[in-house]
């Protein structure tokens, strides 16, 4: 569907009318059988986000232990698969008893996961914790562990390449387009990393790992996403300032490589796709000002997506909550949302 919107900003071309003329083959339709319509969503999903790494042991290393006045802090570091590290820190509560239920926290196009500790490296990054981006600090607020793993492109897992060869303002153009060259997608990848971090938390005696949550902002929030569609482990997802269909947020803007999976609008439009969440929790995060997931389209997507955990006999697991500004995190909104539906 073209927009009147995305008509205004662009003469339409060949996508456009491919787009406006074709028929996404596993979009929600109340009318088929619902679990024949997941497993197919399931499998073709899958598929579209590309071969899967090899599965390595993680090669779990604890690399320092810091006590701090509410938690403790255990920087980690792991194996996602041949030549791929993944640096995380893991915050326990030192109020209340365990096991706790942990969250996952995801930073999106940022300097790093650092963020989410609620530090900054430079004065400018504290744009970044104004729009409420210290998750791991907000989740161990609420009492819960919280997990934070850097994501591949970002912070610690930044391109290294010497900058004359490329844009260090390009953060994931590269790794994303050599995976696509491997038949691999970097959502897949970063969905990959998620789940092998869910196999390290379960490795720790302070974490129930039957209650695994996962969030992010922006780009963490859409592999929040993604990864809550493929890891049934994830039992509650916020993603945040992510989720508006495909047509009116990822097509009419320019977006960093790492959003596109190719093929996708050939069986999907993104609240398809919930079918693979319900009926675990969901909360949905978004903004009235956001410039590039629009307020219009997350509405819209939201409705679907009520009607298909409605369809999975769970139409009081999903939530939408909605901040009066933009592109950005609104912890007063979300997590009592997530407290309610997860029950934790």
């Amino acid at each position: 569907m073209i927009t009147e919107r995305s008509k205004e900003l662009f003469p339409e071309t060949c996508h456009d009318y491919m787009l406006a003329n074709s028929e996404r083959l596993l979009a929600f339709d109340p009318s088929r059988d619902f679990d024949t319509w997941r497993a197919e969503a399931g499998a073709k999903l899958r598929e579209l986000l590309g071969v899967m790494p090899e599965k390595v042991e993680p090669n779990v290393r604890i690399e320092s232990e810091t006590d701090h006045k509410t938690f403790r802090e255990i920087r980690l570091v792991f194996a996602s698969e041949p030549r791929a590290d993944v640096p995380c820190h893991l915050l326990v509560p030192k109020v209340g008893d365990g096991p706790f239920p942990v969250v996952i926290c995801l930073q999106g196009h940022s300097p790093g996961m650092h963020l989410s500790l609620g530090r900054v490296k430079t004065e400018d990054e504290r744009y970044f914790l104004e729009g409420g981006r210290d998750f791991a600090l907000q989740a161990v607020a609420e009492g819960y562990a919280a997990l934070v793993m850097e994501q591949r492109c970002f912070g610690e897992r930044k391109d290294g390449r010497p900058k004359e060869i490329h844009d260090p303002e390009q953060l994931c153009a590269h790794a994303s387009s050599l995976a696509l060259m491997l038949g691999r997608t970097m959502i897949g990848e970063r969905v990959w990393d998620v789940s092998r971090a869910i196999d390290v938390l379960e490795g720790f005696a302070e974490i129930d790992s039957e209650k695994i949550g996962l969030m992010g902002n922006s780009g963490g929030g859409t592999v929040t996403y993604y990864a809550a569609c493929v890891e049934p482990r994830v039992k509650v997802a916020m993603p945040s300032c992510s989720i508006a269909r495909f047509d009116e947020s990822i097509w009419p803007y320019d977006h960093c490589f790492c959003n596109y999976i190719p093929g996708i609008l050939r069986y999907f439009e993104m609240e398809d796709l919930s079918v693979l969440i319900a009926p675990r929790p969901m909360v949905i995060v978004a903004g009235k000002k956001d410039g590039i997931f629009p307020e219009d389209a997350t509405r819209k997507t939201f409705a679907v997506i009520e009607n298909i955990y409605g369809a999975a006999g769970a139409p009081d697991k999903c939530r939408l909550v909605m901040g009066d500004e933009g592109h950005q995190f609104y912890p007063e909104l979300g997590w009592p949302a997530f407290r309610e539906l997860s029950g934790w």
